[in-house]
Protein backbone atom coordinates (compact mmCIF):
# COMPACT_ATOMS: atom_id res chain seq x y z
CA UNK A 1 0.00 0.00 0.00
CA UNK A 2 1.36 3.43 -0.97
CA UNK A 3 1.87 5.77 1.96
CA UNK A 4 0.39 9.26 1.50
CA UNK A 5 2.90 12.00 0.80
CA UNK A 6 3.24 14.34 3.79
CA UNK A 7 4.91 17.73 4.07
CA UNK A 8 4.90 19.65 7.34
CA UNK A 9 2.81 22.85 7.23
CA UNK A 10 5.85 24.85 8.35
CA UNK A 11 7.81 23.62 5.32
CA UNK A 12 4.96 24.45 2.95
CA UNK A 13 4.76 28.03 4.27
CA UNK A 14 8.53 28.40 4.09
CA UNK A 15 8.65 27.16 0.49
CA UNK A 16 5.86 29.53 -0.54
CA UNK A 17 7.58 32.46 1.15
CA UNK A 18 10.93 31.65 -0.50
CA UNK A 19 9.22 31.35 -3.88
CA UNK A 20 7.52 34.75 -3.50
CA UNK A 21 10.69 36.49 -2.27
CA UNK A 22 12.70 35.19 -5.23
CA UNK A 23 10.09 36.42 -7.68
CA UNK A 24 9.93 39.87 -6.07
CA UNK A 25 13.74 40.16 -5.93
CA UNK A 26 13.96 39.73 -9.70
CA UNK A 27 12.17 43.05 -10.16
CA UNK A 28 13.29 46.62 -9.51
CA UNK A 29 12.69 48.52 -6.30
CA UNK A 30 10.51 51.47 -5.34
CA UNK A 31 10.83 54.12 -2.63
CA UNK A 32 8.34 56.59 -1.16
CA UNK A 33 9.28 59.60 0.98
CA UNK A 34 6.97 61.93 2.92
CA UNK A 35 7.84 65.63 2.90
CA UNK A 36 6.19 68.91 3.92
CA UNK A 37 4.24 69.15 0.68
CA UNK A 38 3.04 65.53 0.44
CA UNK A 39 4.44 62.12 -0.50
CA UNK A 40 6.71 61.41 -3.47
CA UNK A 41 7.04 57.90 -4.94
CA UNK A 42 9.87 56.87 -7.25
CA UNK A 43 10.32 53.52 -8.99
CA UNK A 44 13.11 52.25 -11.17
CA UNK A 45 11.05 51.58 -14.28
CA UNK A 46 12.83 52.31 -17.62
CA UNK A 47 10.36 53.46 -20.23
CA UNK A 48 7.51 53.25 -17.69
CA UNK A 49 5.14 51.72 -20.24
CA UNK A 50 3.69 49.53 -17.51
CA UNK A 51 2.95 51.72 -14.53
CA UNK A 52 3.96 50.71 -11.01
CA UNK A 53 2.47 53.82 -9.38
CA UNK A 54 -1.18 54.81 -9.79
CA UNK A 55 -3.99 56.83 -8.30
CA UNK A 56 -6.57 54.91 -6.29
CA UNK A 57 -8.78 57.72 -4.97
CA UNK A 58 -8.71 61.42 -4.12
CA UNK A 59 -5.93 61.34 -1.51
CA UNK A 60 -4.72 57.77 -2.00
CA UNK A 61 -2.08 56.24 -4.27
CA UNK A 62 -1.05 52.66 -4.96
CA UNK A 63 2.42 51.36 -5.77
CA UNK A 64 3.50 47.79 -6.47
CA UNK A 65 6.58 45.76 -7.25
CA UNK A 66 6.98 42.15 -8.36
CA UNK A 67 4.82 40.40 -10.93
CA UNK A 68 3.02 43.10 -12.87
CA UNK A 69 -0.20 41.27 -13.75
CA UNK A 70 -0.72 40.37 -10.09
CA UNK A 71 -0.23 43.78 -8.53
CA UNK A 72 -2.19 45.42 -11.36
CA UNK A 73 -5.13 43.14 -10.52
CA UNK A 74 -4.82 44.31 -6.92
CA UNK A 75 -4.78 47.94 -8.10
CA UNK A 76 -8.02 47.47 -10.00
CA UNK A 77 -9.62 45.73 -7.01
CA UNK A 78 -8.55 48.65 -4.82
CA UNK A 79 -10.13 51.21 -7.15
CA UNK A 80 -13.41 49.28 -7.09
CA UNK A 81 -13.27 48.97 -3.30
CA UNK A 82 -12.66 52.71 -2.91
CA UNK A 83 -15.40 53.66 -5.39
CA UNK A 84 -17.99 51.52 -3.59
CA UNK A 85 -16.93 52.91 -0.21
CA UNK A 86 -17.15 56.48 -1.46
CA UNK A 87 -20.54 55.89 -3.10
CA UNK A 88 -22.12 54.16 -0.10
CA UNK A 89 -20.85 56.67 2.46
CA UNK A 90 -18.85 59.76 1.46
CA UNK A 91 -15.58 60.49 -0.30
CA UNK A 92 -13.99 61.49 3.01
CA UNK A 93 -14.70 58.01 4.41
CA UNK A 94 -12.35 56.33 1.92
CA UNK A 95 -9.14 55.71 3.87
CA UNK A 96 -5.82 54.08 3.09
CA UNK A 97 -6.02 52.08 6.33
CA UNK A 98 -9.19 50.21 5.36
CA UNK A 99 -7.89 49.64 1.85
CA UNK A 100 -4.59 48.28 3.17
CA UNK A 101 -6.49 45.94 5.49
CA UNK A 102 -8.51 44.65 2.54
CA UNK A 103 -5.30 44.03 0.58
CA UNK A 104 -3.75 42.24 3.57
CA UNK A 105 -6.76 39.93 3.76
CA UNK A 106 -6.63 39.16 0.03
CA UNK A 107 -2.91 38.44 0.01
CA UNK A 108 -3.07 36.43 3.24
CA UNK A 109 -5.88 34.23 1.91
CA UNK A 110 -4.01 33.61 -1.32
CA UNK A 111 -0.78 32.78 0.51
CA UNK A 112 -2.52 30.35 2.88
CA UNK A 113 -4.98 28.60 0.60
CA UNK A 114 -3.60 28.73 -2.94
CA UNK A 115 -0.77 26.63 -4.34
CA UNK A 116 1.11 29.68 -5.67
CA UNK A 117 1.43 32.89 -3.62
CA UNK A 118 1.33 36.30 -5.24
CA UNK A 119 4.82 37.59 -6.03
CA UNK A 120 4.10 41.17 -5.00
CA UNK A 121 4.73 43.85 -2.43
CA UNK A 122 2.41 46.85 -2.43
CA UNK A 123 2.24 50.29 -0.87
CA UNK A 124 -0.93 52.24 -0.06
CA UNK A 125 -0.14 55.90 0.58
CA UNK A 126 -2.49 58.64 1.78
CA UNK A 127 -1.67 62.34 2.01
CA UNK A 128 -3.15 64.18 4.98
CA UNK A 129 -4.10 67.79 5.60
CA UNK A 130 -0.72 68.18 7.33
CA UNK A 131 2.46 66.04 7.52
CA UNK A 132 1.26 64.27 10.67
CA UNK A 133 -1.71 62.95 8.67
CA UNK A 134 0.39 61.24 5.98
CA UNK A 135 0.16 57.44 5.99
CA UNK A 136 2.28 54.75 4.34
CA UNK A 137 1.00 51.18 4.56
CA UNK A 138 3.10 48.33 3.20
CA UNK A 139 1.58 44.91 2.47
CA UNK A 140 3.77 41.97 1.48
CA UNK A 141 3.04 38.67 -0.29
CA UNK A 142 1.79 36.78 2.80
CA UNK A 143 -0.59 39.50 3.93
CA UNK A 144 1.64 41.05 6.59
CA UNK A 145 0.67 44.70 7.00
CA UNK A 146 2.94 47.38 8.43
CA UNK A 147 2.80 51.14 8.68
CA UNK A 148 6.00 53.02 7.84
CA UNK A 149 7.05 56.43 9.10
CA UNK A 150 8.65 59.04 6.85
CA UNK A 151 9.58 56.60 4.08
CA UNK A 152 8.89 53.14 2.69
CA UNK A 153 10.86 50.79 0.42
CA UNK A 154 9.48 47.92 -1.66
CA UNK A 155 11.16 45.10 -3.56
CA UNK A 156 14.76 44.13 -4.12
CA UNK A 157 17.22 44.79 -1.31
CA UNK A 158 14.93 46.76 1.00
CA UNK A 159 17.35 46.78 3.94
CA UNK A 160 20.21 48.31 1.95
CA UNK A 161 17.99 50.87 0.23
CA UNK A 162 16.31 51.71 3.53
CA UNK A 163 19.70 52.27 5.17
CA UNK A 164 20.69 54.67 2.38
CA UNK A 165 17.45 56.60 2.84
CA UNK A 166 17.95 56.82 6.59
CA UNK A 167 21.41 58.24 6.01
CA UNK A 168 20.10 60.77 3.48
CA UNK A 169 17.09 61.97 5.51
CA UNK A 170 16.66 63.73 8.83
CA UNK A 171 14.14 61.36 10.43
CA UNK A 172 13.26 63.88 13.15
CA UNK A 173 11.60 66.10 10.54
CA UNK A 174 10.40 65.46 6.98
CA UNK A 175 12.21 67.13 4.08
CA UNK A 176 10.84 70.54 3.27
CA UNK A 177 10.60 70.26 -0.51
CA UNK A 178 9.87 67.84 -3.32
CA UNK A 179 13.30 68.01 -4.98
CA UNK A 180 15.18 67.05 -1.80
CA UNK A 181 12.84 64.13 -1.15
CA UNK A 182 13.01 62.87 -4.71
CA UNK A 183 16.79 63.06 -4.87
CA UNK A 184 17.07 61.14 -1.60
CA UNK A 185 14.75 58.42 -2.92
CA UNK A 186 16.53 58.14 -6.28
CA UNK A 187 19.96 58.16 -4.65
CA UNK A 188 18.92 55.32 -2.35
CA UNK A 189 17.59 53.29 -5.28
CA UNK A 190 20.73 53.85 -7.36
CA UNK A 191 23.41 53.33 -4.71
CA UNK A 192 27.00 54.49 -5.02
CA UNK A 193 27.89 52.70 -8.25
CA UNK A 194 25.01 53.79 -10.50
CA UNK A 195 23.24 56.94 -11.67
CA UNK A 196 19.53 56.90 -12.46
CA UNK A 197 18.24 59.46 -14.96
CA UNK A 198 14.73 60.64 -15.72
CA UNK A 199 14.44 57.97 -18.44
CA UNK A 200 15.06 55.24 -15.87
CA UNK A 201 12.36 56.37 -13.46
CA UNK A 202 8.64 56.51 -12.88
CA UNK A 203 7.75 59.25 -10.40
CA UNK A 204 4.48 60.52 -8.94
CA UNK A 205 3.52 62.69 -6.01
CA UNK A 206 0.52 63.05 -3.70
CA UNK A 207 0.48 66.82 -3.21
CA UNK A 208 -1.00 68.45 -0.15
CA UNK A 209 -3.56 71.11 -1.07
CA UNK A 210 -7.18 72.14 -1.31
CA UNK A 211 -7.98 70.37 -4.58
CA UNK A 212 -10.09 67.23 -4.40
CA UNK A 213 -7.54 65.11 -6.26
CA UNK A 214 -3.94 65.09 -5.08
CA UNK A 215 -2.17 62.63 -7.42
CA UNK A 216 0.19 63.95 -10.09
CA UNK A 217 2.75 62.24 -12.30
CA UNK A 218 6.13 63.91 -12.79
CA UNK A 219 7.63 63.24 -16.20
CA UNK A 220 10.08 64.40 -18.86
CA UNK A 221 11.52 67.90 -18.39
CA UNK A 222 9.86 68.44 -15.02
CA UNK A 223 11.44 65.27 -13.67
CA UNK A 224 14.85 66.07 -15.13
CA UNK A 225 14.74 69.54 -13.56
CA UNK A 226 13.92 68.12 -10.11
CA UNK A 227 16.74 65.60 -10.39
CA UNK A 228 19.13 68.40 -11.27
Amino acid sequence: MTMPFYVAPEQIMKDRADYARKGIARGRSLAAVAFDGGIVMAAENPGARLKKISEIYDRIAFAGVGRYNEFDALRIAGIRHADVQGYQFSRDDVEARSLANAYAKMLGNTFTHEMKPMEVEILVAEVGADPDGDQLFKVIFDGQLSQDERFSVLGGDTETIGSRLEAALDLDAPPSDLATSLRAAVGALAGDDRTLTADDLEVAVLERGEDRRHFRRIEDDDLAALLG
